[in-house]
């Protein structure tokens, strides 16, 4: 006896076996022809059966309607029935093969786009990536800001206090020239800073004795020393007096005033 060896496909659904059977014998899926498709589908599934193979109930179901499908377009059209209420008729080109087709031209889409999702899984698995690198050391060192927590708005304040206190006391204006620099008031901020364990008040420099003129140029160079970073200024509370802190590394390498002009 002759031994006949099967090998079936693996499918999904019924829905794609249809599909393969459609593709391979070259059919046009808007114009099936139920009988042939229906024959190959139920020899599929006899070859299952013949293999053992567990046939599910979704394949039975589309067995069962591929037949329904063969067996209307066997039997002839019906008679046109004209409704007795409105002008509507059965349509006459009514094809039972139309929600199969749609369903499978719908599967088909589908299909198409999932294929393509494992084309694009497959090509993305094929690359490696590195792993992230510390790329802290390329970071740009940012600044650190000599007046921080110190809005301008306090530094006008407590000029403000400064001439105010000096302009309640009765004197004459003259007009003469700088009594110091701004250079020179920085060493003396500094050394005033030293004697002084390294803390002021910004009162403390700017005494009722003081001029105009040794306000304002008290008041650049406490600027100047901010910028070089060699005292910093806050405030414990907002509007109290504003301390001035030497800094230690500012005061052990010293500060040079060659770029400061006046």
């Amino acid at each position: 006896m002759e031994k006949v060896t099967y090998k079936l496909d693996t499918f999904e659904g019924p829905l794609d076996l249809l599909l393969h059977l459609i593709d391979k014998s070259e059919i046009d899926i808007y114009n099936i022809p139920i009988k042939e498709i229906t024959d190959q589908y139920m020899e599929y599934l006899d070859a299952m059966q013949e293999l053992e193979l567990e046939v599910t109930s979704e394949f039975l179901v589309m067995a069962a309607t591929l037949l329904s499908i063969k067996s209307q377009m066997l039997l002839p059209k019906p008679p046109v029935i004209e409704m007795e209420y409105d002008d509507y008729m059965m349509d006459e080109d009514y094809d039972p093969r139309a929600e199969l087709v749609a369903k499978l031209i719908e599967y088909r889409k589908y299909k198409a786009i999932a294929d393509h999702l494992r084309d694009k899984e497959l090509e993305r698995s094929l690359i490696y990536t590195r792993e992230p690198e510390d790329l802290t050391p390329y970071v740009p060192a940012i600044v650190e800001n000599p007046v921080k927590g110190l809005h301008i708005a306090d530094l006008v304040r407590a000029f403000q206090r400064a001439m105010n206190r000096m302009s309640s006391r009765n004197m004459v204006a003259k007009i003469r020239k700088d009594e110091i620099s701004v250079k020179d008031r920085m060493r003396e901020v500094v050394e005033y800073l030293e004697k002084a364990g390294g803390k002021v008040l910004f009162s403390r420099l700017v005494d009722n004795n003081m001029t105009r003129e040794g306000i304002v140029t008290t008041f650049l160079a406490l600027l100047e020393l901010m910028k070089v970073k060699v005292v910093i200024c806050y405030q414990h509370k907002l509007f109290e007096d504003i301390v001035i802190q030497a800094r230690e590394e500012g005061i052990a390498h010293g500060f040079s005033t060659d770029e400061i002009s006046y």
